[in-house]
C-alpha cells in the first residue's frame, strides 16, 4: 500500500527540453552582465563570448540594453540570453523562476517551470546545498546563483547543478571599471574551461 502510494507522486516522464534549457546545461556556465552604460556592455559582452560563453543573462537595468540585445542577437545568433532566460519557441517562453526553500522548489515545479535558480545559494551552503536540494528533486534542473567562484564551478554541477550563474566572476569589477576586456576574456575563458571539464 505504501509503495503505491509512493507511486502517485512519482514526476511523469519530462518532455524534450527547451533549446535554452539544452543550452544551458551544455554549457554549465551562464554569464550574467551588469554594466553602466551600452558601449561597456556591448564590449564586454563581446569579450565573453570571445572567451567561449554560449549562454549570457543581460540585465535589464542596464541603459540601452534592449539595443545591446539586439546587436548582439545579430551578431551571435545562437547565442542564448535575457534577463531571466527566456526564449521564445513558437508560444513557449523558458521561465527560471528563483527559489530558496524545498518548498519552493515543489511550488515552481508544479507550476510549470523546467529549471529554477537557487539563490542566494552561497548563503544557504554552497554546493552542499545543491546536493541536499537534489535529493527530493532529482528530476528538477537547478542553476546556482550567487556567490559562485570560477574555482567551484565543478563542486556545483558534481552536486547536482545544471549550471552556474557567474558575475563578478567573469565580469569583475576592476576589468569593468578599466575597460580591460581582454582580462574578461581571460576569465571568461577559465570558466569555460572549468565547466567543460566538470560536464565531461
Amino acid at each position: 500500500m505504501a509503495l503505491a502510494s509512493l507511486s502517485l507522486f512519482s514526476p511523469p516522464p519530462p518532455p524534450p527540453p527547451p533549446k535554452t534549457l539544452t543550452a544551458i546545461q551544455n554549457s554549465g556556465v551562464i554569464a550574467c552582465l551588469r554594466a553602466h552604460d551600452g558601449k561597456t556592455a556591448m564590449d564586454a559582452a563581446s569579450a565573453a563570448l570571445r572567451g567561449g560563453i554560449s549562454v549570457l543573462e543581460i540585465v535589464m537595468s542596464t541603459p540601452g540594453v534592449l539595443e545591446v540585445i539586439k546587436d548582439l542577437r545579430k551578431d551571435h545568433p545562437s547565442l542564448t540570453f535575457g534577463e531571466i532566460l527566456l526564449e521564445l519557441e513558437g508560444s513557449e517562453i523558458l521561465y527560471i523562476p528563483g527559489v530558496m526553500t524545498p518548498t519552493e522548489v515543489l511550488l515552481a515545479y508544479n507550476a510549470g517551470a523546467k529549471i529554477v535558480k537557487v539563490y542566494p545559494v552561497s548563503l544557504l551552503g554552497g554546493e552542499k546545498y545543491i546536493s541536499a536540494l537534489k535529493k527530493p528533486f532529482p528530476h528538477v534542473p537547478m542553476v546556482a546563483s550567487q556567490g559562485v567562484t570560477t574555482e567551484s564551478i565543478g563542486r556545483y554541477i558534481e552536486a547536482g547543478a545544471s549550471a552556474v550563474v557567474l558575475s563578478d566572476a567573469i565580469f569583475d569589477k576592476g576589468a569593468m571599471q578599466q575597460r580591460s576586456f581582454d582580462e574578461i576574456e581571460r576569465l571568461a575563458s577559465c570558466a569555460v574551461l572549468q565547466a567543460n571539464q566538470a560536464i565531461k
